[in-house]
């Protein structure tokens, strides 16, 4: 946190993206934070939006928490972004959006599991 406040719009992060020598700082404000609107299905969804302005990832990224039956919930991830150097990025455009899909699709299942763990 690079904010005193660790919720809502207008909080400030730096999170770590990458593996090994090629990780980096990615530097996040938090611009819509709206909390669900309850645990039942048809409640209002919560909503996180962060605006990513760091030197290497630009542009947007949010997910929002969608109640579901049993205490269950659904994750839904968006993300709009541009890596740079382009001269560098440009060429290897495909195989970066695919390593972000892997390295998130696993990242959101890790926490899934854990989060199923925790609640047994």
């Amino acid at each position: 946190m690079t904010t005193s406040r660790p919720d809502g719009a207008g909080a400030e992060f730096v999170a770590r993206t990458g593996i090994g020598w090629s990780a980096f700082d990615d530097p996040m404000t938090v611009e819509v934070w709206q909390p669900p609107g309850g645990n039942a299905p048809g409640d209002e969804p919560g909503r996180c939006e962060v605006a990513k302005r760091g030197r290497v990832v630009l542009g947007r990224a949010g997910f929002s928490v969608i109640p579901l039956a049993a205490g269950r919930c659904r994750v839904d991830w968006d993300e709009d972004v541009t890596v740079t150097p382009h001269r560098v990025t440009g060429r290897a455009g495909p195989l970066l959006s695919f390593a972000g899909r892997v390295g998130f699709g696993a990242t959101l299942r890790a926490m899934a599991r854990d989060v199923e763990r925790q609640s047994r």
